[in-house]
């Protein structure tokens, strides 16, 4: 019987952490916060640069070069 009792008791718990964390997410989307991320500017040297790795990086999935290991 005791431990019936420590079972619901669990799931009671259990219950009442789901309804808190459900209201306490209602709250914060009532309340959006107002922060922006701080903006970061790339140079066109950067972004060049990535983008021609993710080229090659396309070539050799597509196994355009043949011996490149």
């Amino acid at each position: 019987m005791a431990n019936k009792q420590k079972k619901m008791a669990a799931a009671i718990a259990a219950v009442n952490a789901y309804l808190q964390m459900e209201e306490s997410a209602a709250a914060s989307q009532q309340h959006p916060a107002t922060l922006q991320a701080p903006s970061i500017e790339q140079s066109g040297w950067s972004q060049s640069g990535r983008q021609e790795m993710m080229t090659m990086r396309k070539l050799i999935q597509m196994r355009t070069f043949a011996n490149f290991r």
